[in-house]
């Protein structure tokens, strides 16, 4: 276990293994960031050539280490790049991700990166911690953790009591992100619909134990009880196999709430794509198609750690969509929560059958506003890669999400909703929706145009993440291989703005 302490002292004096440092891509060339001019002035003329020798740049995502002789007290020192001039709080959570990935086995490391206000202390802390994340869970000899036990981050505001808030919040929504990697990682036949809510089970018991921990109720619903509630969107995709369906519902209620938000995650535990099977080669990640619902689970845990005046209401479907005498059929009809009928087009359209449902139970519950994230279609990760999500909905709040993801040091970008798309879910001739048409242009918009037939015409947003829930790459930032726990932060942040109004 790492401990993360701040501190105000002189990064060339600090003993520690090793020492990192930001160094900034200007337009004079390359030079330690302010948070590091100590280091800067030990070296003194010799700086600027040595940078030079190395190649050092500054710009984002680079990394070299420096022996250090006698000019600094720690032996090893570590150059991580901040990008341009303007180094944000999203340049320095990814440059300390990138040094969490650079320095292995070192048991003391000190971090001196821009952290002069409580948003950059909180980026150090929580950038440090994701981009040092490893899943070894299933290595027949996993490897010695590698991460520090003590790292210090050097911040001119390490008194005062908003930059330790700061570093708190960070350690808060660190450990949701990286539960929604571990459920996300997790091989798909230990992380079934029981399975995982066993998991989501566990979690809120650690959360909610305990004097003083928050009170978040928790509710598993089986298939039994799913049916008996009329949930034939989840029932008609778990149907096929031999894992039965589940739904976890979670509520955060704090006393004097300033909103209620409902929060919608899809959880398709594994997708071979049902009788409208997907390419063998389509199938291998496929794991991660319940991201959504780790995710809205993680990020409800959080805001309730975090104590946030925003009541929350979560819903996380499971379902697994197999292949099996008992799967829907193309052509069969299915009666949603709400009552409407949908004509079955394509069971590889599975996740929007979860929502619909969920969405239904969740908007009648009366909420301010409701959000869902799912890893919905492959026309948006086409649209947009794997880097960028999509968010649809009313225009009152699709902004709001937005300036989440922007604050959450996540990208997202808006998509429309077309007017044309309403006559096309409204196609079937034997039903009230059709659930998918087979037009190959705008389906990440159909599918969003049929979320809404379940909205009511409240307040709404829908995030579109499919292909950010696993970095199929290298790492970058801090963002490693695999799971990605992408969303979790937007979504703590859209209910931190509700909470300040």
């Amino acid at each position: 276990m790492t401990t993360y302490t701040l501190r105000s002292a002189n990064p060339a004096k600090t003993r520690a293994d090793a020492v990192v440092v930001g160094v900034v891509a200007g337009p004079k060339g390359p030079r330690l960031c302010d948070a590091a001019q100590e280091v800067g002035s030990a070296y003194g003329r010799r700086l600027r050539p040595l940078l030079s020798t190395l190649g050092v740049t500054g710009k984002a995502g680079e990394s070299v280490k420096v022996p250090t002789g006698s000019e600094v007290s720690a032996p090893l020192l570590v150059l991580v790049g901040l990008g341009d001039d303007q180094a944000d709080a999203v340049a320095v959570r990814r440059a300390a991700g990138v040094a969490a990935r650079s320095v292995p086995n070192a048991a003391s490391v000190a971090l001196a990166l821009p952290s002069d206000t409580p948003e950059l202390v909180g980026a150090v802390v929580e950038g440090h911690r994701l981009g040092g994340y490893t899943f070894t869970a299933y290595k027949s000899s996993a490897p010695e953790s590698s991460a520090p036990a003590d790292v210090v981050v050097l911040s001119p505001i390490a008194r005062k009591a908003e930059a330790t808030a700061a570093a708190e919040t960070a350690q808060v929504l660190a450990d949701a992100v990286e539960l929604c990697r571990d459920w996300v990682n997790t091989p798909p036949a230990d992380c079934t619909p029981p399975l995982l809510a066993d998991l989501v089970t566990a979690a809120h018991r650690e959360v909610t134990k305990g004097r003083g921990a928050p009170k978040v109720k928790l509710e598993v619903f089986d298939h039994e009880q799913l049916a008996e509630m009329g949930c034939g969107g989840i029932l008609s995709v778990g149907n096929s196999s031999v894992a039965p369906s589940r739904l976890a519902k979670l509520t955060w209620a704090p006393k004097k709430a300033v909103a209620h938000l409902a929060l919608v995650g899809k959880g398709v535990t594994f997708d071979s794509g049902g009788l409208t099977i997907k390419p063998s080669s389509s199938m291998m990640n496929m794991k991660g198609d319940m991201a959504g619902a780790a995710s809205v689970v993680a990020a409800t845990l959080a805001i309730a750690r975090l104590g946030l005046p925003v009541k929350v209401t979560a819903w996380a479907p499971m379902a697994e969509n197999m292949v099996s005498g008992t799967s829907t059929r193309p052509g069969d009809v299915v009666t949603m929560h709400s009552g409407r009928t949908v004509e079955i087009a394509n069971t590889d359209a599975e996740g929007r059958m979860l929502l619909g449902d969920a969405l239904s139970m969740a908007i009648a519950e009366d909420p301010d506003v409701v959000v869902d994230i799912a890893t919905l279609t492959g026309h948006m990760q086409l649209a947009l890669g794997d880097r960028v999500g999509a968010v649809m909905g009313t225009d009152d709040q699709v902004p709001a999400v937005l300036a989440a993801g922007a604050a959450a040091g996540e990208q997202h970008w808006r998509m429309p909703i077309p007017e044309e798309m309403k006559e096309r879910v409204t196609s079937s001739k034997v039903a009230d929706l059709l659930q998918h048409d087979w037009v190959r242009w705008g389906g990440g918009l159909y599918a969003s145009a049929f979320l809404r037939e379940f909205t009511d015409g409240r307040p709404w947003a829908h995030l579109d993440i499919a292909g950010k829930e696993m970095n199929l790459g290298a790492p970058y930032g801090h963002v490693p291989s695999g799971a990605t726990g992408f969303g979790v932060t937007t979504l703590v942040a859209f209910a931190r703005a509700l909470a300040e109004g």
